[in-house]
């Protein structure tokens, strides 16, 4: 199989994560420059017609896109260790906690780096700085809430590290880079010490 990915891209380091989560080897790394546009040359649009990262090409030639996608693929050929639930009951509630975190902070989050960042201007055209400016603010709400969770226990989820965590985890590392924000220094104790805690395990070193 091969992973088509871009580095600093958060949407691939939520599948790199997870495969290093499971110890997954083998799959070749193919990059793609973003900045060169090269997710939307006819060669990758092939691959995937949104003409987004990640892609996950199959030994058999098709290919998987979408996040979320790509890591229940994962999950069917590496179950252990379990990451998205190991019952209807718990994949239920890690899926809604990892929707949430997905659509609530992460798709916020980006919103708000790409109508907003000089950067990222080539990949968002046209930019609409009022819209992102209020996406940022709705980032505070969301982790806000999120804070509240991790008040009573150690994971997203639950009492155990899931997909939930990886999406979260990485949602707050992007805002960290570009929208330079620090979860304590906005008064969210409990996702710093959260974030802090995630940092230190070897998947979250895999960029």
């Amino acid at each position: 199989m091969k992973l088509y990915t871009s580095s600093r891209a958060p949407n691939p380091r939520r599948v790199l994560m997870f495969m290093a989560e499971k110890g997954i080897a083998g799959v070749g790394l193919v990059p793609v420059d973003l900045g060169k546009e090269e997710h939307r040359a006819p060669a990758f649009t092939d691959l995937n017609p949104m003409a987004q990262v990640p892609v996950l090409e199959l030994d058999d030639g098709r290919t998987l896109a979408e996040t979320r996608a790509i890591c229940t693929y994962l999950e069917g050929l590496y179950p252990d260790p379990n990451l998205m639930g190991e019952g209807f009951e718990e994949r239920a509630f890690i899926e809604m906690m990892d929707r949430r975190c997905e659509l609530q902070l992460f798709l916020r989050i980006a919103n708000a780096v790409r109508h907003t960042h000089p950067g990222l201007a080539v990949l968002e055209q046209p930019q609409f700085a009022d819209f992102g400016t209020a996406q940022a603010e709705k980032v505070r709400d969301t982790v806000r809430w999120l804070d509240g969770v991790l008040a009573n226990r150690d994971y997203v989820a639950g009492e155990r590290f899931t997909i939930a965590d990886i999406t979260a985890f990485c949602a707050l590392e992007f805002a960290r880079g570009l929208m330079k924000f620090r979860p304590a220094e906005e008064g969210f104790a409990n996702v710093q010490a959260w974030r802090d805690r995630l940092a230190q395990r070897p998947s979250a070193q895999v960029l």
